[in-house]
């Protein structure tokens, strides 16, 4: 019974990209009344930035929040429009992800304090983006989606919303979820118009070969399928069913490392105590999509598990593969992967670069870091040396 806890619980830890209980001065337990002020108030103003809530409404009906940082700590404005830069958060997250740290170390601070007009999404299911058109988060139809839904709607309406905005194509950055929906988005075509380069931190395509036996033992267990037949269309870590799992773990085993052992050894975040309260929701139906592409090793839409339901949804018996072959050859990438990330292997990574073999050189840049977990590329208290400073030189030329 252990052995089987263990494993559901990877699922609370998979793609999480979450900050440890002790990280700067900034306050990390979030009550209901700090999502009722917003990010803007909570994380940017408190930091000395300008900041502004947006709403976007995608075409399934979703409500997203998203922020806008137009300057930096400075003030003052720039010769000529600012150069917008769209950040996705990775799973069980939402845009804090990227303002974390002090200032000086997060990246959503950086960027604006460097000339970039800094957008910061919060995909469907997060607590800031709870809204919907005709749904309530206690409708189990609420949760009818997976990542699918997120390439096909959530990117590009934010996409459109930053475009429409601000006139201009965006950059992009993404960081573990966040840049398997840019994948998924570029290799159907979504999107591209309004793109101008995209930066892909521990990029998720193929998953594989990722080394974690427990992160595999939880795919092979079917954990989510059986949660999401037995009604649990939300999987919501902080609180309910998947609470009870995660207290039931960290009863019998040391949870202060477990994040590492999901997520790689993390070298350079302020603290390893993992601090699993503040997750953000997500749809067990996106749980499953994850561990289907675990087991099967490809990157493919949701396979509802027999060929009728499949031909129901898709016209033919198998779920579309989303080809990564199909990105265009010449839109500027820049991945950024870590020796030591146990989510985003480098052995996946691989596969993916294989994948980009007919990509224009010059359009593809490539920058490893042996000592990198997965964790590290978002809250390391050293990024800005070693990835930010060359993604934004990164943007410069693009």
């Amino acid at each position: 019974m252990v052995i089987k806890t263990i494993t559901s619980l990877i699922f609370v830890l998979l793609f999480i990209s979450v900050a440890s209980g002790a990280r700067t001065k900034l306050k990390w337990s979030l009550e209901a009344s700090d999502y009722a002020d917003g990010i803007c108030k909570l994380m940017v103003e408190t930091q000395g930035y300008s900041c502004e809530e947006h709403k976007v409404t995608t075409k399934d009906g979703y409500i997203l929040s998203i922020q806008r940082i137009p300057t930096g700590r400075s003030g003052g404005k720039t010769k000529g429009a600012k150069p917008p830069v769209l950040l996705q958060h990775g799973l069980m997250s939402n845009a804090i992800t990227w303002l974390s740290n002090s200032p000086d170390e997060s990246l959503g601070f950086i960027l604006a304090d460097n000339g970039f007009d800094v957008w910061l999404a919060n995909v469907r299911g997060t607590n800031y983006s709870s809204g919907h058109t005709s749904l309530s988060p206690d409708d189990p139809d609420y949760w009818n989606w997976s990542w699918d839904e997120l390439v096909a709607y959530d990117l590009p309406a934010l996409f459109q919303y930053v475009y429409d905005q601000t006139g201009q194509k965006l950059h992009y950055v993404g960081h573990s979820l966040g840049t398997l929906m840019a994948f998924g988005a570029f290799s159907r075509k979504e999107v591209l118009n309004m793109v101008r380069s995209a930066a892909l931190l521990s990029p998720i395509a193929y998953m594989g070969q990722m080394p974690s036996p427990l992160a595999r033992a939880a795919a092979d267990a079917f954990i989510a399928e059986d949660l999401y037949w037995l009604g649990l269309k939300e999987f919501a870590p902080g609180g309910g069913a998947a609470s009870k799992l995660v207290d039931e773990v960290c009863s019998k085993i040391d949870c202060t490392n477990l994040e590492s052992v999901i997520t790689g050894p993390n070298c350079c975040m302020n603290s390893s105590k993992a601090n699993l309260d503040h997750q953000q929701p997500t749809a067990t139906k996106n749980m499953i999509h994850l561990a289907q592409m675990i087991r099967q090793g490809t990157i493919a839409m949701f396979d509802y598990g027999n060929e009728d339901d499949n031909n129901k949804h898709y016209g033919q018996p198998n779920p579309p593969e989303y080809n990564m072959t199909s990105i265009p050859n010449d839109l500027p990438l820049f991945l950024s992967y870590g020796g030591k990330d146990l989510l985003s292997d480098v052995n996946d990574v691989q596969t993916l670069i294989d994948a980009l073999s007919d990509h224009d050189p010059d359009k593809l840049v490539l920058l490893y870091r042996d000592d990198y977990a997965h964790l590290d590329f978002v809250y390391g208290v050293n990024a800005k040396q070693v990835v930010y400073n060359p993604l934004m030189a990164f943007f410069h030329l693009n």
